[in-house]
């Protein structure tokens, strides 16, 4: 067994309510809300748990709303290392209108590093990284940081012997791929991250795998998963290359299915399953996650009875 531990440079405590109707001008009155933590890593481990796996969660936490979500992610059993950090870790707001049955959702951007906390983030990893970490970097970046930032982050894991999966979007995937000095053990991208990635449309997904295997052969990565929505997902090696199709599936909503997948997928190559095992695994997750409503992430029975209904198609 190998430790996941994942990473959010960028959390949120995740505020969701409902209101009668939106409309400019007067107060909207809502209904009782509901905090979640949010993030790319902290997602990452929610949905570990939540697969009756175990992950330690780096959460960078500022002030009382850092406080809170680290306090939510402790009690639904994941162990959370806090990385202190100066301003106020942020809010986003997901305001559903009950009477056109809309959904707004509102990301703030997070507060700015300052130097000292970066240095906090470099100790910090020091100490917690080691041979056996499968070390998960999901989400988005602080406002200002570097994407350099991601390029060091697995040039660290590398020397500690450690594996990194990045899972990025915008220009901080862009930068930290094209300046990557060594390959990052496993990269996610969904079917618009790629298209950004090859500065191209992706057509087909024989077009994305394509794409995919020159990630690799360029050294960018050592493993590709390209999420490609309902249609599937490529899983993409040196060695192999597989298309992953789930079954016909009511989407109630898609929030939380890329985070699902990527947890399963992390749970089952720490626990030694093969990149394709991983790969059914998280394609089974991601469709068990769009069974759920709103916000929430894959159900443990879903995903494990959706397994044995992913086909596997050799590229």
């Amino acid at each position: 067994m190998r430790d996941v531990l994942t990473l959010t440079l960028n959390p949120a405590l995740d505020v969701s309510a409902e209101t009668p109707q939106v409309v400019p001008g007067p107060k909207l009155r809502c209904a009782e809300a509901r905090l979640d933590p949010g993030g790319g890593g902290v997602n990452v481990s929610r949905a570990i748990a939540r697969l009756g796996g175990a992950s330690r969660a780096v959460v960078a936490t500022g002030g009382v709303t850092g406080a809170l979500l680290c306090d939510l992610l402790e009690a639904e059993g994941v162990q959370v290392a806090r990385l202190p950090i100066s301003g106020l870790t942020r809010q986003s707001f997901a305001i559903t209108d009950m009477g056109a049955g809309g959904q707004y959702r509102f990301v703030m951007p997070g507060p700015v590093w300052a130097a000292a906390d970066v240095d906090g983030l470099w100790t910090l990893l020091d100490e917690v990284l080691t041979r056996d970490t499968l070390m998960v970097v999901s989400g988005s970046l602080p406002p200002g940081l570097s994407p350099d930032l991601l390029v060091g982050m697995n040039a660290r894991a590398r020397a500690a012997g450690a594996a990194m999966v990045l899972d990025t979007s915008g220009a901080a995937l862009v930068q930290a791929v094209e300046q990557a000095t060594a390959p990052y053990h496993l990269l996610r991208v969904d079917g618009a991250e790629a298209d950004e990635l090859a500065g191209r449309a992706l057509t087909t997904p024989e077009d994305t795998a394509a794409f995919g295997r020159s990630l690799i052969a360029s050294g960018r990565a050592e493993h590709a998963v390209m999420a490609l929505g309902a249609t599937g997902t490529l899983g993409i090696s040196a060695s192999e290359c597989f298309f992953f199709r789930p079954p016909l599936i009511e989407t109630v909503s898609a929030v939380g299915a890329g985070d699902s997948l990527v947890g399963a997928m992390v749970m089952a190559l720490a626990r030694g399953d093969g990149f394709r095992a991983a790969v059914a695994f998280g394609t089974a997750a991601a469709g068990a996650a769009v069974m759920t409503p709103a916000t929430e992430l894959c159900n443990r029975s879903d995903a494990e009875a959706l397994l044995n209904r992913i086909e596997i198609e050799p590229f």
